[in-house]
């Protein structure tokens, strides 16, 4: 159960309830970091910004944006995930305390790459679809210092799996620049471990 605060056309504070119906939500297209907690908590417009909470008071989120036709809440609310938030306030806050503009910085892996859809995972010699292949690896980015090339597959980064760019994004910027992250990479039937320093 999730709580969703804002002030929901301008009528005054609002608390709704629901629940989060889904993790993970990467094909919103509401920013360059699409990994959404999805809600049928009633957000309308005016609770973008304001809290999800756990029904224990935690934070679990930003409410962020809704699938709506016509502008109203229908049941599908989206929430930017408080370790993403986190991330972008304490940027905001080191910026504030040096006298730096307003400028947030994300952990970055330095490639692109698309899902592993059940012919990809065939081609490459894999038991079962799932990870990001690698297409691009940037020049002396972190995946190319880290040794991972053009046709491997990231399976997983510390421990979680991801199955799509946005996921392989989302999982690094949680961290900050400077730090190490673990993947799991696979090439054909054998994988291995790096250690990424993003």
């Amino acid at each position: 159960l999730v709580l969703a605060i804002g002030d929901p056309f301008n009528v005054g504070q609002t608390v709704t309830m629901g629940i989060v119906s889904a993790l993970a939500r990467t094909q919103i297209s509401a920013s360059d970091y699409q990994f959404f907690i999805q809600t049928d908590a009633a957000i309308n417009p005016g609770n973008s910004g304001g809290a999800l909470v756990t029904t224990a008071g935690t934070l679990a989120g930003i409410n962020t944006a809704i699938y709506s036709r016509t502008g109203g809440n229908i049941g599908i609310g989206f929430a930017i995930p408080a370790n993403l938030v986190r991330r972008v306030v304490e940027g905001l806050e080191g910026g504030l305390k040096t006298g730096a503009t307003s400028n947030v910085q994300l952990a970055w892996v330095g490639a692109s790459g698309q899902p592993v859809t059940s012919d990809i995972a065939a081609s490459l010699g894999l038991p079962r679809p799932g990870g990001v292949l690698i297409k691009e690896v940037y020049p002396g980015g972190p995946l190319a210092r880290a040794g991972v090339k053009t046709g491997e597959v990231v399976q997983s980064v510390d421990g979680a799996a991801v199955d799509d760019m946005q996921s392989l994004n989302y999982r690094t910027a949680t961290h900050r620049p400077g730090d190490n992250v673990h993947m799991h990479v696979a090439s054909g039937k054998s994988g291995r471990d790096v250690t990424v320093a993003l």
